[in-house]
């Protein structure tokens, strides 16, 4: 108890340091100061925009930003790629423009987006340019691949060494059971006999999107399964594995459905056409509602404390406690939903997969297996 209490403690320091860093600059800059043509200082009182600060911690980004310490923001800076045809490929780092506060070599940064910019410092219209850089989604994208890669080797290299004479140990201990998961809860009741063949598509498209989830709930990190273009690459490749999953039977039922009067077949025939897109559509936008959401309850819970702190310190210090405990309490749902979201997109992907090549089956008996009754419930299930 005494150790459990200790690591609570512990956490929520992390967590209210964590906000202080955060918010640091717009809480305690709450006056701002402005020079008057005779010289003289008007100080006035700033509002926080608590909108613009939780964007720019869910969007992407040119760089890692850490804190905020005596105004001036720690980040990590990342490379800029930019292609213009007019001026040709251009590489540097995003810490030459200085937070967005310098141009540097015919380029500035406003809103975290890179414009073309003349001598005089304004805008260049004649000149377009193409943005390749690596920005924290990518760059984290990457170091998820990477960490992946390293975790399936190490544990693939235990079993070459051991086989399965001896018991896992280690994180091989750990990986092995989501595994068994995977394949006995995924795998066999959506795909019948054919389950190890989409086996190694499965596991990883759910240890993907499980590392990048878990990573993003690391303080500085960015929300990758939060941003919108990387869930829609992931669908439209489960869109691609269902496609060449089918069969004659299933574009059969799709544009002539059998059994229904043909009034019925003029208006079904569209509906189960756009199934085909509305289905990866349905993936794609729920991961990224899920996981956007989340990160942006915790924000806003942790700006609380500065909102109510700009109208009256006491009221801030004493919504602090309070605030927190929200936060915490988001925090560790948050790491729930990490592995439900994984969970969730890969067992649509299997459900959708096996409607894919079960179609015939069931018409006309080619090739029995155990049936799986399961599909239509678990589709209408997962889609609430």
């Amino acid at each position: 108890m005494g150790m459990s209490a200790k690591c609570v403690n512990s956490f929520l320091v992390a967590v209210f340091s964590l906000s202080i860093s955060l918010f640091s600059n717009t809480a305690f800059s709450q006056h701002g100061a402005e020079i008057t043509e005779k010289g003289t200082t008007v100080h006035h009182e700033e509002k926080m925009d608590a909108a613009k600060i939780i964007m720019e911690h869910v969007l992407d980004n040119h760089e890692f930003h850490l804190a905020e310490i005596g105004g001036h923001p720690v980040s990590i800076p990342l490379p800029i790629i930019l292609y213009s045809p007019q001026r040709g490929f251009d590489a540097f780092m995003s810490s030459r423009f200085e937070h967005g506060q310098a141009q540097y070599n015919g380029y500035k940064m406003v809103n975290d987006k890179i414009l073309p910019v003349d001598e005089s410092g304004n805008i260049d219209e004649s000149a377009s340019v193409l943005d390749l850089s690596l920005t924290r989604n990518v760059v984290q994208m990457f170091l998820a691949v990477l960490l992946l890669i390293l975790v399936m080797t190490n544990v693939a290299k235990k079993y070459r060494i051991n086989g399965t004479t001896k018991a896992p140990s280690g994180f091989q201990n750990a990986v092995e059971p989501v595994i068994t998961f995977v394949r006995d809860e995924v795998g066999k009741p959506n795909l019948g006999s054919k389950y190890e063949k989409y086996m190694p598509y499965l596991l990883s498209v759910f240890f993907f999107i499980l590392i990048n989830n878990l990573v993003g709930l690391i303080p500085g990190s960015a929300n990758v399964t939060g941003n919108i273009a990387f869930t829609l690459v992931l669908a439209f490749i489960s869109m691609l594995v269902i496609l060449f999953s089918t069969n004659k039977h299933f574009w059969g039922h799709i544009f002539w459905p059998p059994g229904v009067p043909l009034f019925v077949k003029v208006i079904l025939i569209p509906v189960e056409f756009a199934g085909i897109f509305i289905k990866p559509i349905a993936l794609m936008i729920r991961l990224f509602a899920n996981m956007v959401a989340g990160h942006i309850v915790i924000i806003c819970f942790i700006a609380l404390i500065f909102i109510f702190g700009a109208m009256n310190t006491v009221a801030g210090l004493g919504f602090s406690p309070l605030s927190i405990a929200f936060t915490v309490f988001i925090y560790f749902i948050e790491l729930l939903v990490a592995f439900i979201q994984a969970f969730i997109f890969t067992n649509l992907t299997a459900v959708f997969i096996g409607q894919a090549f079960e179609t015939g089956h069931a018409d006309h008996n080619e090739h029995p297996h155990d049936p799986h009754p399961t599909h239509d419930h678990q589709e209408k299930e997962y889609a609430l």
